[in-house]
């Protein structure tokens, strides 16, 4: 509680690491959560690499895939190279091989897709000849009739069609009785060069399919690696956080703290944990005449109209309403159903106002976090003895605000002494309070620094000013009766400190206390208590002494009173 009250959250983690490491029922709980953790991050890195696994293996599946359809490929080239050397030119092939004979003879540097050489000169010369012999036989002589030339038959190699050029069965046929037995021999070289050359391709195909797939599966097994590092270097961050996460939820569901705006504040009840806490501790500093009551007070004068509940109390019978409450019960005499008496209410009505300078002086040497703990330890005190009072917290520096716990210990530093303010709300609480028992307590660490005009607007900077004006709100609350005053002033190296405190005591008709932050809740608790002063100072120039009350009987009052509460 200590630790999440004073540092919040975080000061909670580091306690329960602290505390794990020293505490081993902590220890072994934190272990096993811990490990149940670890377990999960464990399933998680198997997720991982089971992800990464079928990825391989899908891989692996594709490849083996892609290499059995290498193997049949490349098988259906061996058979159509060896029906390619073995092939029958008298008979067209059947099967992929037409296909390639289609392609070798369209083939535009084979020799019989080249023009024929131009002839010699010796081929123009005998051709020449022989059309002069041609034309001497014609002219001296009727010779025989030649027979008409005879046309040769030309072979088509190609046709046009909507994809390119092609040759039909009927003109690969043709073509392949054409051929002369060289060119034969040059289409059989080019068939299975075709076949051997897509072959090559293929296998060339295959080992980049292979190369790219290795490179992808040595990937994989990096990414792998690389995943399964990570998340074992990020388990303990991820155990911590989940620590964390766990903590903070406990703490949640057990109302310490909550959530605002996106951050975790304390709550309420981890405030009023925390100043129960703190009442322990400063109860066992008190002295040893001092004892916490946790019980009202005495006769208050103020009856109220109950039941009967013990015999005795029939001296207080109200008679005409218990006769009234039988008549409507149809009974013709009361009985205990239809008692009812006055019955004296003996718990006091207690109405306190805690009053703390939160200046921006109170931030040194942790006078501002002393005051808090101080007054959430008085608060829980005030609470046991009477559940039903009103506690009114206002923190002053500039202005004055009414605080809940919460808000009290959220508090923060602000400007200027207020004083004048402070005194003025606390008489408008009191004032319309009908408490039987009105106390006030002002702690502070200074001077009355800045006081509010007759506008309503905060001056600062004229001490003179804002003591007159502290002093005229303090004759004003005098006049609230029944009232308790107690200054506490924090200790200074100031004398004029002191003697401001003590005048606002006096006027307030009430006592003064200068004492060190460390000891201040003592003596709010001893103050509580009706004790006397706990911290005694050595001989000063301004000697601290409660303030003089006025001798007599009250006095012996005051004693018996302080015996009767325990004080």
């Amino acid at each position: 509680m200590r630790a999440l009250a004073e540092q919040g959250i975080q000061g909670a983690r580091d306690l329960l690491r602290e505390r794990a490491h020293v505490d081993p029922a902590v220890r072994a709980r934190v272990e096993r959560l811990r490990e149940a953790l670890r377990r999960q991050a464990r399933r998680r890195v198997e997720r991982v690499a089971g992800e990464y696994d079928r990825r391989v293996a899908e891989l692996d599946a594709v490849r083996r895939q892609d290499d059995d359809e290498v193997q049949r490929r490349i098988a259906a080239l061996e058979e159509r190279l060896r029906a390619a050397r073995a092939i029958d030119f008298s008979k067209l092939p059947s099967g992929d091989l037409l296909d390639d004979l289609r392609s070798a003879l369209l083939l535009p540097d084979a020799s019989w897709n080249r023009p024929p050489p131009p002839p010699g000169f010796l081929d123009r010369l005998r051709a020449a000849f022989a059309r002069l012999v041609a034309w001497l036989k014609r002219l001296f002589g009727r010779s025989r009739a030649a027979p008409p030339p005879r046309r040769e038959r030309r072979v088509t190699f190609a046709t046009a069609s909507a994809g390119g050029r092609t040759l039909g069965p009927s003109e690969v046929g043709e073509a392949l009785a054409r051929l002369s037995a060289p060119e034969r021999h040059e289409l059989t070289d080019r068939v299975e060069g075709s076949i051997k050359a897509r072959e090559r391709a293929l296998e060339r195909e295959a080992e980049e399919k292979r190369k790219a797939a290795e490179a992808q599966r040595r990937r994989l097994e990096e990414e792998k690696a690389e995943a399964q590092r990570r998340t074992a270097a990020e388990e303990e961050d991820r155990v911590r956080a989940a620590e964390e996460h766990r903590l903070e939820r406990e703490l949640k569901e057990r109302g310490f703290v909550a959530e605002r705006s996106g951050e975790l504040v304390v709550t309420y009840g981890l405030v009023e944990r925390f100043a129960r806490i703190l009442l322990e501790e400063e109860s066992r500093r008190l002295p040893g005449d001092i004892k916490m009551s946790l019980k009202g007070g005495g006769s208050t004068g103020v009856y109220e109209k109950a039941k009967l509940r013990r015999p005795e109390e029939v001296a207080h019978l109200d008679v005409p309403g218990s006769l009234l409450e039988a008549r409507l019960a149809g009974l013709r005499h009361i009985d205990e159903s239809t008692s009812y008496i006055y019955r004296e209410v003996t718990a006091e009505r207690v109405h306190i106002v805690l009053a703390f300078d939160r200046s921006g002086s109170m931030a040194e040497s942790g006078k501002l976090e002393a005051a808090k703990k101080a007054l959430l330890a008085l608060y829980v005190a005030i609470r046991r003895r009477y559940p039903d009072a009103t506690i009114d917290v206002i923190a002053f520096d500039n202005d004055v605000r009414v605080l809940d716990l919460v808000e009290l210990w959220e508090c923060k530093p602000g400007a200027f002494t207020n004083t004048e303010e402070a005194l003025r709300t606390s008489f408008l609480l009191l004032r319309a309070s009908r408490a039987t028992r009105r106390e006030v307590y002002l702690i502070t660490d200074g001077l009355p620094e800045a006081y509010t005009d007759v506008d309503g607007r905060v001056r600062s900077g004229q001490l003179d000013v804002a003591m007159e004006h502290a002093l005229a709100r303090a004759r004003e609350l005098a006049t609230v009766t029944p009232l308790r005053a107690t200054v506490l002033l924090l200790r200074s190296e100031h004398p004029e400190y002191e003697v401001a405190a003590r005048s606002i005591a006096r006027t307030l008709g009430g006592e003064m206390v200068v004492t060190e932050p460390s000891h201040l809740g003592v003596e709010l608790l001893v103050r509580w208590a009706h004790g006397t002063e706990t911290e005694r100072r050595v001989a000063t120039p301004a000697p601290v002494v409660p303030t003089p009350r006025e001798p007599g009987p009250g006095k012996g009052r005051r004693k018996r009173a302080d015996r009767r509460m325990g004080g």
